[in-house]
């Protein structure tokens, strides 16, 4: 990972400083001449890399391999999704919690404490994870994705409607980087770059945004949720507390390794706030598959159901399993970190029987490999996840048509000249629900579908 490139326009000037480090295979693609003159034509081909919307597009001379739609899904779904419930600050110590309900609970939720005990210690144990208080991660990304259509998956027979999935690129997917800060679960910013594709996301402790080059920034529905990413081995603390009130389902091999595993549900109520007029989120449940032997979290497993109803066209569900598998950990200030890992995500569209593709299924995959971690960063202050200021003057006028909405009539105005009613108390709520509906009937762009 490179954190530096020469200065293009002066020879003599200070290297520019990346915001987001980028991988050595960037350079290496920028042609086959060693020495500076190479490293200059690589940083030239990066100049243009991550050049605002040089991505749209796949031609010749760019680096992006794959068409705009096929990159805004992956991001979107990839990028950086979400996990289903919030996690209160206050169970962010859940060991004290686990053991005075270990033996109220039922046999399935003791289970599942006692296993979280296990993970608690063989992470690094309650005193070394309490003194974390934040966290830089800087890591690489490798993705990849191929689409298949329902009849691909029933094989042969006449192959009039076999269409073919793109199950192989020359490139070998999409190389990038990406840089998290945390502050506890509730603060948090990623910023990750993609084939000249940028997403930065991020949660103040009062909402969790998104903002990419294709879509302005966008607040998600409901209370703010920590990033599922920081799941994936390098946040022990996060993954007990989003476990402490899971189920022990039973055991399961995984890739040779006997793991126990828990299950938690999203609650309805989390459910419902996270819903609009037009979408529905059905369901929302993750299993974690943790080593018998070692104690350790070895893989991740989330899926969820989406609802969107679109009038006169009935409705169409999409169906988002993702499974990570975490390896190679390491000690990092006594907390054991796991430094890579593997993610395939399947992604069904199915219920829209008006389409031209009827049923389709997209399959993705991400590889990432954690270069550096750091826990307790100083200066790290409440200014490092404000969000986007498009999104604040955006939640600043909702805020002030809700007072406006709220504000009673004047009394000597008839009553009905004064109409204050569901509409605009709808409007104040208005999100992504429209083009959620629109992108619903275009195949498979939808990036933000899966928020």
């Amino acid at each position: 990972m490179r954190k530096l490139c020469p200065n293009l326009e002066r020879g003599d000037a200070l290297d520019t400083v990346l915001e987001v480090p980028i991988p050595e295979e960037m350079f290496a693609r920028g042609g086959g001449g060693g020495g500076s003159r190479g490293s200059r034509f690589g940083c030239t081909n990066v100049k243009a890399w991550v050049r605002p919307n040089a991505s749209y597009r796949s031609g010749d001379g760019e680096p992006c391999s794959m068409s705009r739609s096929e990159l805004q899904l992956m991001l979107g779904v990839i990028g950086a999704p979400l996990i289903p419930l919030p996690v209160d600050h206050a169970k962010q110590s859940p060991c004290s919690v686990l053991c005075e309900q270990l033996k109220a609970d039922p046999i399935e939720s003791s289970t599942a404490k006692y296993i979280l005990q296990q993970y608690i210690a063989a992470s690094g144990g309650e005193w070394a994870l309490n003194k974390v208080t934040s966290m830089y991660a800087m890591g690489k990304v490798k993705m990849t994705a191929a689409e298949l259509n329902s009849s691909d998956a029933g094989g042969g027979g006449n192959g009039s409607r076999h269409r073919g999935g793109k199950k192989g690129r020359k490139g070998g997917g999409e190389v990038g980087g990406f840089v998290l800060w945390q502050k506890k679960p509730e603060l948090w910013s990623l910023e990750l770059v993609v084939s000249g594709c940028k997403i930065s996301a991020g949660s103040d402790g009062k909402v969790a945004w998104r903002q990419t080059p294709w879509h302005q920034s966008h607040a998600s529905r409901g209370p703010p949720r920590p990033l599922r990413r920081s799941l994936q081995g390098l946040d022990p603390m996060l993954t007990a507390s989003l476990f402490a009130d899971a189920v022990c389902i039973g055991e399961r091999s995984v890739d040779g390794v006997e793991c126990f595993v828990l299950k938690v549900e999203a609650k309805e109520s989390s459910l419902r706030a996270r819903n609009s007029g037009s979408v529905e989120i059905i369901r929302h449940t993750v299993w974690g598959y943790f080593s018998q032997r070692t104690g350790l979290l070895v893989q991740l497993e989330d899926s969820h159901l989406l609802q969107i109803k679109s009038g006169g066209h009935g409705s169409v569900f999409w169906e988002t399993a993702m499974e990570s598998r975490l390896t190679d950990y390491r000690a990092v200030d006594g907390v054991n970190i796991a430094h890579a890992g593997r993610t395939a995500v399947s992604l069904v569209r199915f219920g829209d029987s008006s389409s031209d593709g009827g049923n389709t299924r997209t399959r993705m995959e991400e590889a990432w490999n954690i270069e550096e971690v750091d826990f307790n960063i100083w200066g790290l202050s409440m200014d490092c996840f404000l969000p986007p200021s498009d999104l604040k003057e955006s939640k600043d006028a909702q805020d002030v048509a809700v007072v406006k909405a709220a504000r009673p009539p004047p009394i000597r105005i008839p009553a009905v000249a004064v109409r204050v009613g569901p509409s605009q108390v709808a409007a104040v709520n208005t999100d992504d629900s429209d083009s959620l509906i629109a992108r619903s009937r275009q195949s498979y762009r939808h990036s933000a579908v899966l928020q």
